[in-house]
């Protein structure tokens, strides 16, 4: 097993027990993966999860990670370099936050919810406010040691033995194998961040001005740190455009977001707002986005009730997944005559200048909203060409501008439709205008079709490679047949 390129715990900030504590379990766990039964396929035992897939029945035995948790050492940047942290694959962004803020730092992406995991983020991409200036959370690992279908642990950066792994492990969804940990790039943090919510009066001009910033990293004379968007409605967008600061620009304190307050109505009615660091980041979980809504969580009534440490996406989650299983509210509706609904929750990646296409069309075919949009582009690098497409399960080239559009909810299955339908339709509208869909949802592409849009050619071989007895399902059975 190749050695990480890490700081001793000398130079980094985490206690030495810590570090001995992340070696002893790289030791165990070949161990505990060849003593699981070789004939039968391995999934990753994990309590929770932001798939929205329903997974099929499986006995398949579960590989116990956990373990691997936690930030183990992080070394402040040298020589005008980044600062760096190892961080354990399964470790959650909340628990990453919980750590490195108090240290001034944060992962350069950090995704909406709490639970998501660093390796999960990797493995299956994630975004944020800050990925139009830093990209996806894998573009800022310098290297990964992954858990591979036959067994063996690897090191994988950038260039080296293993740089296929490296390359196709984002968006490969763990059917390469599992990253135990990670050295990641941080970034430092201020105490707040300071907001301004600019109105737009039709999608077309709020995607010109996305273009503006995503240009210059400002607006209005100001820098721009973050920025997101919301849609309303054909005639009402807002951008959201934050940026780090020590101070509270003139509020007496910081807005509270995490009890009786709801912070996507907050765009609607206010110009500015500051919010401390940790609950900018997380101003997105409270209420799953807008998704609370679902379970009365926004009846001021019902909210008052509610403990607000249990307003948070994975409470949320754990209510749909028992709704998936025993199927109540679906049988409540079919005593009240209600049509069958159909889960239609993506995120898809458009071309900045379809962006507004897609989103007309989105919002005259689909009844949902509100709709929410991330501007993306991959980070630029000094020797990398423009339209080059280095991540080749989820090709974005580089120099291009995307957004990224996220819906989630569901709609009715009208009379002589079935349930996919309309699924099947975003995605043929994606397609159509050059983009990409995320897939930690149901999708429904045939085999060809999928292995052409997410790279096939390039994932095969490297499947072969380090998985080559098929202990991982592929990305095909995982993606769409939810193996």
């Amino acid at each position: 097993m190749a050695p990480l390129h890490v700081a001793s715990a000398a130079a980094g900030l985490a206690p030495l027990h810590r570090v001995r504590e992340h070696e002893r379990a790289l030791e165990q766990v070949t161990r505990a993966y060849a003593a699981l039964p070789p004939d039968r396929p391995v999934r990753l035992a994990k309590r929770t999860s932001n798939l929205f897939r329903t997974r099929s029945a499986t006995d398949a035995p579960g590989l116990d990670l956990s373990a691997f948790r936690g930030v183990v050492e992080v070394r402040p940047g040298l020589d005008g370099g980044p600062a760096t942290a190892l961080v354990g694959g399964l470790t959650t962004y909340e628990q990453l936050v919980d750590e490195l803020l108090p240290h001034g730092y944060v992962p350069l992406v950090v995704p909406q919810l709490r639970t998501i995991t660093i390796g999960g983020a990797v493995t299956g991409l994630g975004i944020e406010a800050s990925s139009f200036r830093n990209g996806l959370p894998h573009e800022s690992v310098l290297e990964m040691r992954i858990l591979t279908g036959d067994g063996e642990v690897v090191t994988a950066s950038p260039d080296g033995e293993h740089a296929d792994l490296f390359r196709t492990f984002p968006n490969s969804y763990g059917s390469l194998g599992y990253a135990l940990d990670l050295v990641i790039e941080l970034e430092p943090a201020r105490p707040y961040v300071a907001l301004r919510h600019v109105r737009f009066d039709s999608v077309g001009r709020l995607t010109a001005a996305v273009g503006d910033v995503m240009a210059s990293q400002t607006w209005d004379g100001d820098r721009v740190d973050f920025v997101d968007g919301v849609v309303f409605g054909p005639t009402e967008a807002y951008l959201t455009l934050g940026r780090w600061t020590d101070h509270l620009e003139g509020q007496a304190r910081p807005s509270d977001y995490t009890g009786g307050q709801v912070f996507y109505r907050s765009i609607q009615h206010r110009r500015t707002d500051v919010l401390t660091a940790h609950d900018y980041l997380w101003r997105w979980d409270t209420d799953w986005f807008w998704c609370s809504r679902a379970f009365g969580a926004q009846i001021p009534t019902v909210r008052r009730l509610w403990p607000s440490h249990l307003l948070r996406s994975d409470v949320y989650w754990k209510i749909v997944a028992f709704e998936n299983r025993h199927r109540v509210m679906a049988r409540v509706d079919r005593l009240r005559g209600q049509p069958r609904r159909e889960r239609v929750v993506q995120d898809v990646e458009i071309p900045l200048d379809r962006t507004a296409e897609f989103v007309d069309w989105f919002l005259r075919e689909v009844p949902i909203e509100p709709v929410w949009l991330c501007p993306i582009q991959l980070r630029p690098t000094p020797d990398s060409p423009p339209g080059e497409a280095p991540w080749p399960l989820y090709p974005m080239a580089r120099g291009e501008r995307y957004v990224n559009v996220g819906f989630w909810s569901s709609v009715p299955i009208e009379p002589g439709a079935h349930d996919g339908d309309v699924n099947r339709s975003i995605e043929a509208e994606v397609t159509r205008l050059g983009g990409h869909k995320s897939l930690y949802s149901d999708a429904y592409y045939d085999e060809a079709t999928f292995n052409a849009l997410y790279g096939g050619t390039a994932y095969d071989p490297v499947k072969r490679r380090y998985d080559p007895r098929g202990r991982f399902p592929t990305l095909y059975e995982k993606a769409v047949q939810a193996r």
